[in-house]
């Protein structure tokens, strides 16, 4: 059972990695709240629902090298300038080079989480960000973006999180760096609850395609070839895989 720290211990992770060589790394940052300073509750909603996450990729991603690493924060907040997560997150990219090298990363966030992973986009190993329901207030700073690629996906019916953040900072995002899209999920909340295979799809699809390991959704590519104001509401429609039928024998 893994330890359980206290607040003034430092970050750890939980990882999955391949059978060979780690050759990418997916980040994966679990939500949380605004203030908090206590321990972390290592069996949260919010960690409970990053964890599958973690899993899915890792083993998607499993043949092509790619690890997942599921992030534990010191604290459960962000607290202010503090940006803890963020702070945690930059530890967890440095452990990262440790152990494998300048491998790529790509980073996997949800809510505050998703809010710290665009906070260190611009560390060097970092090549991507997916950020689900992303908690982003008006002043958010824009990290430096070029060469990264940022996709995001929100609930329309989020009322946590309002969508309208993530709208605006996405189109921020975009008129300084065009690999920027973002996605939205008709009809779901803040949880992912609903629609939650569709939210694991595009979180998978994304955080591969970005590493190179597969291709991206083709709704993805349009999306991010659009101008803005475009490709910035997109309708989240996961591709559904075609069945093949045989002729039947007469």
């Amino acid at each position: 059972m893994p330890h359980l720290p206290e607040a003034t211990d430092r970050p750890f992770v939980e990882t999955v990695e391949p059978p060979g060589r780690v050759a990418a790394v997916a980040l994966v940052l679990h939500g949380g709240k605004a203030n908090g300073t206590g321990v972390p509750k290592n069996m949260s909603l919010s960690m409970l629902r990053m964890r599958l996450f973690k899993k899915q990729i890792a083993a998607a991603g499993a043949a092509a090298g790619v690890a997942a690493w599921l992030l534990h924060y010191r604290v459960p907040g962000w607290n202010g300038a503090a940006a803890d997560p963020a702070r945690d997150a930059h530890w967890a990219l440095g452990e990262i080079r440790s152990r494998y090298g300048d491998v790529p990363v790509v980073l996997v966030g949800h809510s505050m989480g998703a809010r710290a992973a665009i906070r260190v986009a611009d560390d060097a190993s970092v090549v991507g960000v997916c950020a689900l329901a992303p908690w982003l207030p008006p002043q958010e700073p824009l990290p430096r973006l070029v060469g990264r690629t940022l996709l995001m996906a929100h609930g329309t019916r989020d009322r946590w999180v309002d969508p309208r953040g993530s709208y605006q900072f996405a189109v921020r995002a975009k008129a300084g760096q065009p690999e920027v899209a973002r996605f939205e999920v008709d009809g779901v909340g803040h949880a992912m609850l609903r629609r939650a295979s569709d939210w694991h799809s595009f979180a998978r699809n994304a955080a591969l395609g970005m590493l190179d390991v597969e291709p991206l959704w083709p709704l993805i590519t349009n999306a991010l070839h659009e101008e803005l104001p475009a490709g910035l509401r997109v309708p989240l429609e996961v591709p559904r895989p075609t069945r093949s039928h045989r002729p039947r024998d007469r």
